[in-house]
């Protein structure tokens, strides 16, 4: 078992690399902690730094502050301000009376590493693609948008070679370009919304002007390719027999109800994305406080100082609201500055960011931090996921691919055995009981259980499928082990 640490940082993507960086160089004694073998998270995903190539920064946004952020972490780690840990997992985090945390962690690690002691957290662990079902979607072909761009970001591999992106959101633009350029034929972007969301609220929808830039960047390189948006059309079903062979596209209204003829598009490949949801393993481990984002989306409760309900846990990017990596990097630059200065009369290390320029930086990134967040509402509010979704659904509509529950499965155990909301839906019909653990059906099993009582998805609908036992899968081996070392009196707290 290593440590204490100041502050472990779980996570480096922006907030993650941000926040470790940031309070090394405040004096802090860091630890990061990323399950990747490189840093940049799914945002700066990139091909491997051990064979680096030019076009690394083809296609991705914000790539000077990346690497200036990558510069300065190895620069730490190499004077053991920072102790990096690639490859890394945590799995579990405890706490023991004194208010030190244990993380215990899996993958590339020694059994000496698998323990980390440290005073405080910042955890900045992302997000993932939100799925929502649909006919077909079970057929090999079909894909979260955000996986179609890891394999070409980081693997130069294409998943298909004629494309239809669907879902909603700005992310769907990205993706398609990112296609296009890598050499797929991008057959249709079809997107659930309109733009015309965006006079809704004009206010949010200037706050963040380089966001704007980006958006006519896609629009330009979209039109050089070709590539055919359709604004409020929805996908009703995925075509084939053993894989993807195409999809049923229809014209929908507001909420998503068909009013127009529907019609066939020829693709191999389905990339969806209907926007995203944070990875929250570890804050509901610790017991913070949630609530429902504008997006729909269970996120964690913080304040001004991007501090939890818990004491000594700060969160930062996706888990406080999906809002993209300036304000990922942003909020974790505060959250290290303001820990920091809270644990500066017991830091072992001199302070290299003296009181007056923190003072005065806290304050700028919380103005940012507020804009950033009312461009954010404002792209959410734009592009909902649309209200009438479940009757898309067919009775064998699989929901949960792992357990293979299907829509009639849960249908029938609301109406028939009384499950009205998402936990005991999942007790008796199993949603959420395979190898994702709800992270891929979760959100949908929520969605469902709440319109078959005919009333609003609450926080408490989506932190039923939210917790979980372990962050992370891991090896009974390792369990064996973790109860041998408390058996021994080298753990600090009992495992549960």
């Amino acid at each position: 078992m290593s440590g204490p640490h100041d502050v472990a940082v779980v996570g480096a993507g922006p907030a993650g690399l941000a926040a470790a960086v940031e309070a090394a160089e405040a004096g802090l004694a860091v630890a990061l902690i990323d399950a990747a073998g490189q840093p940049g998270g799914q945002y700066w995903r990139h091909y491997d730094e051990t064979h680096p190539r030019r076009d690394d920064h083809v296609g991705q946004h914000g790539w000077q502050t990346f690497t200036g952020l990558r510069e300065r972490l190895h620069a730490l780690r190499d004077t053991g301000r920072i102790h990096y840990l690639p490859g890394h997992q945590v799995w579990l985090i405890t706490r023991d009376e004194t208010g030190a945390f244990t993380l215990q962690m899996t993958g590339v690690v020694t059994r000496s590493e698998r323990s980390l002691v440290a005073r405080a957290l910042i955890l900045c662990a992302g997000g993932y693609d939100r799925q929502l079902p649909v006919p077909g979607w079970d057929l090999p072909g079909v894909m979260a948008a955000g996986g179609v761009q890891a394999l070409v970001k980081g693997h130069r591999t294409l998943a298909g070679k004629r494309a239809v992106v669907a879902g909603t959101g700005p992310f769907l633009l990205p993706v398609a370009t990112g296609l296009a350029r890598s050499g797929a034929t991008v057959a249709a972007v079809v997107e659930a919304n309109d733009t015309l969301g965006w006079l809704r609220d004009p206010f949010g929808a200037v706050s963040s002007p380089a966001k704007g830039g980006e958006a006519v960047q896609y629009a330009a390189a979209m039109a050089r390719r070709r590539i055919p948006y359709r604004t409020r059309t929805a996908v009703r079903e995925i075509l084939g027999d053993r894989r993807v062979e195409g999809v049923r596209v229809a014209k929908v209204d507001r909420d998503g109800r068909p009013v127009g003829p529907e019609r066939e598009i020829a693709a191999d490949l389905v990339a969806f994305g209907w926007g995203f949801t944070p990875s929250l393993e570890l804050p509901l481990m610790l017991g913070v406080e949630t609530r429902k984002d504008v997006d729909g989306s269970l996120v964690v409760v913080v304040d001004g100082l991007q501090r939890s309900s818990v004491e000594s846990v700060y969160v930062a990017g996706e888990g406080t609201g999906v809002g993209g990596a300036a304000l990922a990097v942003d909020e974790g630059r505060l959250s290290a500055l303001a820990l920091a200065a809270s644990l500066r009369p017991i830091s072992l290390r001199p302070t290299s960011l003296g009181p007056t320029t923190a003072s005065a930086e806290i304050p700028r990134l919380q103005r940012r931090i507020l804009r950033a967040r009312r461009f954010a509402a404002a792209m959410h509010r734009t592009y909902p996921v649309p209200r009438a979704w479940t009757e898309w659904l067919s009775e064998s509509t699989l929901v949960c691919r792992c357990e293979e529950v299907s829509y009639g499965e849960l249908h029938r155990a609301h109406d028939d055995l009384g499950a009205e909301d998402p936990r005991t839906l999942k007790m008796l019909a199993r949603p959420g009981m395979g190898w994702c653990q709800g992270r891929v059906c979760g959100f949908a099993t929520a969605g469902i259980a709440a319109c078959l009582s005919r009333r609003e998805t609450t926080s408490e609908d989506l932190r039923a499928l939210s917790t979980r036992s372990f962050a992370a899968p891991v090896a009974l081996g390792e369990l064996a082990e973790l109860a041998d070392d408390m058996t021994s009196g080298d753990a600090t707290e009992d495992l549960m």
